[in-house]
């Protein structure tokens, strides 16, 4: 795990290089994260990479501050790589701390940064031709929506304004006929079992609605949990073990118990494989979750011999009770989608969340009068939220729009047929004498 790292350091030396595209738009935001979620993972133990520590790496990252920060976050910059000079010498509870707060930090830095990047481009845009710029983003001049397609660095800002933090898992923009061969995190066996879905380009994979979606976003204390319902709960870890099961040698088992205001439940969570049952990698889950911190549990309530639990839940910890979950699937609104044989449903979530700022590439076919007239959002933010809904509100305003297109093109379809039926309907000429005309 902590190999992960070293792509990181890397990228942390080429982006204060020669590449001119790297500087302005900061640092690889991406590979920040991987690296701070990597040493989460491990339990904040300053993992060795392949050239730097995780803290000398960090440090050699925030030595050069991004242009399109404000004043305040400039500095606070530059006092993340001073905090990371001393992580070695805090304790783990100052790691952590220090960790949950870099995480956040990042997000906020990086909208910033491309948010400055989408605006410096619409002031030099209107120096070409509107037929120009028209003809690059695919659009028509009539088309108000059309305006908003042709930055790839707006695009994904505007995403990241739909969906929060999904879009930010990609570090580009993916053209619509982008083959998912190619797109990140896919390799050539998961995309062969997508193509049996029909799903074989971006443009597919965007299409590709959810059948249904589990609610983790409702928090609720742990003495209200009911059988059948999907909650989260958020309390601090009581007991904690992490072990391989007597009876499989390449399944581990992780108990947990987690205790709020109201109560206390016992949660298990099962994970196949032989890199599990490294003892290790058990002592790092027993340090993650050590007792007393708090951790977010998401998932399906049941009732097995110990009573009320969750199902193999999503776990994720918490700064604090209060602490912003970060998870694609902890505390919201999880999409389930159409599987095939040898998928895992979160492969399919990761790969729609990597191509999902290629929405706003999707041609808009609604004017604005008649998108205002009819009630309906652009087709690009119902598509984000069809994947990964902020709320319930935008969800329903999503379907409504998708569906309003379904019945639309539909008519039109049926008002295309009964017109050419018209064109190709003939009179028949009769002779002006004959029998049957007596």
């Amino acid at each position: 795990m902590g190999e992960a790292i070293a792509p990181n350091v890397n990228s942390a030396k080429t982006t204060a290089g020669t590449n001119p595209k790297e500087r302005h738009s900061g640092p690889d935001w991406n590979r920040l994260q991987q690296a701070l979620g990597v040493e989460a993972e491990r339990g904040f133990e300053n993992i060795q990479g392949r050239q730097y520590r995780f803290s000398e790496f960090l440090c050699l990252s925030f030595g050069k501050v991004p242009p399109g920060l404000a004043a305040d976050d400039r500095r606070r910059w530059r006092e993340t790589a001073e905090k990371f000079a001393q992580y070695g010498d805090l304790a783990e509870s100052g790691r952590k701390r220090l960790v949950a707060q870099t995480r956040q930090f990042l997000f906020k830095a990086r909208r910033q940064v491309e948010a400055k990047l989408a605006e410096e481009q619409g002031a030099i845009a209107p120096q070409r031709s509107p037929s120009s710029r028209v003809r690059e983003r695919g659009g028509s001049e009539s088309d108000p929506g059309s305006k908003n397609r042709g930055s790839k660095k707006a695009a994904r800002t505007k995403t990241t304004d739909i969906s929060g933090k999904v879009a930010h898992q990609s570090a580009k923009t993916y053209s619509l006929d982008t083959p998912l061969t190619q797109v990140r995190g896919i390799g050539p066996r998961t995309a062969k079992k997508l193509g049996s879905l029909g799903l074989l380009t971006v443009d597919d994979l965007l299409h590709h609605y959810p059948r249904d979606y589990i609610d983790y976003a409702r928090q609720v204390d742990i003495r209200a949990l009911e059988t059948g319902e999907t909650v989260t709960v958020v309390g601090q870890v009581k007991r904690c073990s992490c072990f391989t099961s007597p009876k499989n040698s390449k399944l581990s088992i992780m108990d947990l118990v987690l205790r709020d205001r109201s109560g206390q439940i016992r949660i298990s969570k099962f994970m196949a494989g032989a890199r599990y049952g490294s003892v290790k990698w058990q002592q790092g889950q027993k340090r993650l979750y050590a007792p007393g911190k708090t951790v977010a549990a998401s998932g399906l309530v049941k009732k097995n011999k110990y009573g009320i639990t969750l199902d193999n839940p999503d776990l994720e910890v918490l700064d604090h009770a209060e602490g912003q979950i970060q998870s694609m699937q902890v505390g919201r609104v999880v999409p389930v989608y159409p599987l095939t044989e040898g998928v895992a449903a979160d492969t399919v979530r990761r790969a729609v969340a990597t191509v999902l700022p290629a929405a706003t590439k999707v041609p808009e076919t609604l004017p604005r009068t008649v998108r205002d007239a009819s009630g309906v959002i652009k087709i690009a933010e119902a598509i984000a939220a069809i994947h990964f809904p902020p709320g319930d509100d935008i969800l329903q305003q999503a379907r409504r729009r998708l569906v309003f297109d379904e019945f639309l093109y539909l008519q039109l379809g049926l008002l295309k047929r009964r017109h050419q039926q018209r064109q190709a309907t003939t009179s028949a000429v009769l002779a002006p004498t004959g029998v049957l005309i007596d």
